[in-house]
């Protein structure tokens, strides 16, 4: 991504290029422009920020990973407020919170009919407290989505001979029948072990009990290898989808991936459609930290081994803490430019930016947390609330689209103007009513209908009489931020390069930071 610097890098740019270049379509690049998203992905991108939760027994311990032997005892938070979580998340401009309702402890933050190793045998609320229960009726009343993270790795069944214990898969109903417990819901039976029956069980709670869940975490980290636990991620999967169809499966699963880093960084061209080693029907889901993920190179040499292209979009997870639990106040907070920096580089890089903000002891977020997220969204209102491209004439070249030249200041992410088949490079200009300074510029696609398709962009501005090119770059998607040094100019050009099948763009803007 172009990072602003104190002087403006001007390149005289060509004014040939608003016409548009043709060249024959291959099989290949049609395939991949019409990988399509599925609606609970167009849905899960379009939330751009979201909030993570690590809370739990380590908040106690001061611990990253417990053990799994903790006594639920020290889970005893004095003034824990889910409200409060959800109102600086929203002031923030988060639109999802994901509680970490298992981590690898394997302490539950919920009422679990499956072990005693939860919030029912601590202290807090006199162990009739479900912090799930309460996060997910905050949601609810604040209008954020809800999601969890359900560790599959976990101590304490490995302490408690449940995990690992190379039982036999059996045929398992699920939710399985407790004494006393009656489950009015759907059942479901999988030939699983007593690991999978017991996480598909948990599974299955989080799943009925708190409403609408927008996404499932789970991840591949192992605190304990060696034990030959294998994970059934088909029977997960499924019944993910029979209960929570609207939810994407994340990191470990087919819907959404990891960025490849928790630092908050995104890769310069951040694909989505992506050529992976087999169908979605049998693939793995391993972690991806190459540099290129999705060029056309990678696609033909993947497919040539027996892949298919699949709509994989990345999501970016770092904490605004270094760690991500909570363990005193003498904890680094990263300061305010800093995460602002991160919101740009991810949502503006094509990912969900997933920033963890870890609630201290008493179940608060912490003071210095919270001036964070509070400056976080003040300066994302500040740059990002006005498009200062709205009234411009837009001169454009050939348009295949009903909307036209117009869908790109409608400020619909859903319309889109989309340059004839085999039309790849074209150009776009923005006559602004006036002078404007800025040093941002907005480009999206529509991955609804259109998929992924640019490939390489340019930004141009006319100085006296020619036009100066100011920066370019590679992928668009959801939404690319670039970012420019102060810059005044009455004429901006976005060109498109080079795009698969046809060059398309759905919104563009102008907006100005102070720095």
């Amino acid at each position: 991504m172009p990072f602003a610097s104190s002087t403006l890098a001007l390149t005289v740019a060509s004014s040939c290029l608003l016409q548009p270049v043709t060249r024959p379509l291959t099989d290949l690049e049609r395939m991949a422009a019409e990988t399509l998203p599925h609606p609970r992905q167009v849905a899960w991108q379009q939330l751009e920020f979201t909030c993570f939760v690590h809370f739990g027994v380590n908040t106690f311990t001061g611990r990253e990973w417990g053990t799994g032997e903790e006594d639920p005892a020290i889970f005893n938070p004095t003034d824990l407020d889910c409200d409060q979580w959800v109102t600086e998340a929203k002031n923030a401009g988060m639109k999802l919170v994901m509680l970490t309702a298992k981590h690898h402890d394997g302490f539950c933050l919920f009422q679990s009919n499956y072990t005693e190793h939860d919030v029912g045998s601590s202290p807090w609320k006199g162990g009739k407290g479900d912090v799930m229960a309460e996060l997910a009726e905050a949601c609810r009343r604040h209008d954020l989505k809800l999601g969890f993270y359900l560790s599959p790795a976990d101590l304490h069944a490995i302490h408690a001979n449940i995990y690992g214990n190379q039982s036999e898969p059996t045929k398992s109903l699920i939710p399985t029948p407790v004494p006393g417990v009656e489950h009015e819901g759907p059942h479901f039976e999988y030939v699983v072990d007593d690991y999978n029956r017991y996480f598909l069980n948990q599974l299955y709670e989080l799943l009925t009990r708190y409403g609408p869940i927008s996404e499932v975490w789970f991840d591949g980290a192992n605190p304990r290898p060696g034990t030959g636990q294998t994970y059934d991620y088909k029977a997960w999967y499924d019944l993910i989808r029979k209960t929570q169809p609207q939810a994407v499966i994340a990191i470990k699963g087919p819907d959404v991936r990891w960025c490849g880093n928790e630092a908050g960084q995104t890769r310069a061209a951040e694909w989505s459609v992506i050529p992976i080693g087999g169908t979605s029907d049998n693939w793995t889901w391993p972690d991806m930290t190459d540099a290129d993920l999705g060029s056309m190179a990678r696609i033909e040499e993947t497919l040539a081994e027996g892949g298919t292209l699949h709509w994989y979009p990345a999501e970016t997870d770092t904490s605004i803490r270094h760690g991500w639990f909570w363990r005193d106040e003498e904890q680094h907070v990263r300061p305010a430019d800093e995460m602002f920096d991160v919101w740009e580089r991810s949502v503006g890089g094509n990912t969900v930016l997933l920033l963890n903000v870890p609630p201290d002891r008493r179940g608060l977020f912490a003071d210095r947390d919270v001036e964070v997220l509070r400056e976080v969204g003040r300066q994302v209102q500040r740059t990002y609330s006005r498009n200062l491209a709205a009234g411009s004439g837009v001169t454009i070249s050939d348009t295949s689209t009903a909307e036209g030249p117009a869908s790109l200041l409608d400020a619909d992410p859903s319309t889109a103007w989309r340059a004839p088949d085999g039309v790849r490079s074209a150009g776009i200009v923005l006559n602004l009513p006036e002078k404007q300074r800025f040093n941002r510029v907005v480009l999206q696609e529509d991955i609804a209908r259109f998929g992924q398709r640019v490939e390489r962009y340019s930004i141009d501005v006319w100085l006296g009489n020619r036009w100066y090119e100011v920066a370019r770059g590679t992928t668009v998607g959801s939404r690319r931020i670039v970012r420019l040094p102060l810059t005044e100019a009455e004429r901006v050009r976005v060109r498109i390069i080079a795009a698969r099948v046809s060059a398309t763009l759905s919104e563009v803007g102008l907006y100005r930071s102070v720095e």
